[in-house]
């Protein structure tokens, strides 16, 4: 049971349904695979439903919703069609992304500073559909103090620089930075998530940062589930961040 303050972890199943569309079969099931992740100890799943469906279909979540215990935390571009999907769907999150069809993954966070008008408007309607919006952004400021200008409730921290960084200099920088981000995003009302690279090697930094509240992990718990099967992958994560929580008490 999570207690008010403990961390909770978002597991990205999105790689799971990769595996399926490469070769167009009918398997690993996604469905299957967030069960197992609920019961191994996630606290929500996370699924991104991109533009060109390279891996979550639209079946995916329609079934999913229907049989999450935990909740869906839906990672959607900021369009008209997610707009409309979200609104149908009803989940109790949805955390808005930059999207480009030749990324690999997502490279980088929102532009809020200027897109201000155009996400204010998009997140109150799905405020409106009873929906929890958080944006994806980058640690920055001026990047966190417009999304409190336009009412959001929730930020996901990328943490990509950091996990990508190549020398240990720029890595303690990176950190240093979201920790940054963090602290002023929390004193000025935000809830704050992180995400985006976290691994079995560079999670305990991340996860010893007290006011992070959620960690959203997919590529490497789905990479450590094919040695080790899923549920230990997700109790091994579990079991980092809460290890982390404790060195910090």
């Amino acid at each position: 049971m999570n207690t008010s303050n403990q961390k909770l972890l978002g597991v990205n199943i999105d790689h799971i349904a990769t595996l399926r569309q490469q070769r167009g079969t009918r398997y690993p099931e996604p469905i299957q695979a967030a069960l197992i992740a609920e019961q191994a100890g996630a606290d929500l799943i996370t699924i991104h439903l991109r533009e060109d469906r390279r891996h979550i279909q639209d079946r995916d979540v329609d079934m999913l919703i229907d049989i999450l215990q935990t909740r869906m935390n839906l990672e959607m571009a900021a369009t008209p069609e997610m707009l409309s999907i979200a609104k149908r769907v009803s989940p109790s999150d949805c955390c808005i992304v930059p999207e480009r069809r030749e990324e690999l993954t997502t490279e980088g966070g929102l532009d809020v500073v200027g897109n201000k008008a155009y996400l204010r408007d998009f997140c109150a309607e799905l405020k409106e559909a009873g929906i929890k919006v958080s944006l994806f952004i980058d640690a920055d400021e001026k990047q966190l103090e417009a999304c409190c200008d336009i009412a959001v409730p929730a930020v996901e921290i990328h943490t990509g620089h950091y996990a990508d960084a190549k020398s240990s200099q720029q890595r303690e920088s990176a950190l240093i930075k979201i920790q940054q981000a963090v602290e002023f995003g929390s004193n000025i009302g935000l809830q704050i998530n992180a995400g985006h690279g976290i691994d079995y090697h560079n999670i305990m930094p991340i996860a010893a940062i007290p006011m992070i509240k959620e960690l959203n992990i997919g590529h490497s718990i789905i990479s450590r589930a094919v040695i080790t099967g899923l549920s230990e992958a997700v109790k091994e994560m579990k079991r980092l961040i809460v290890s982390a929580e404790r060195i910090t008490e």
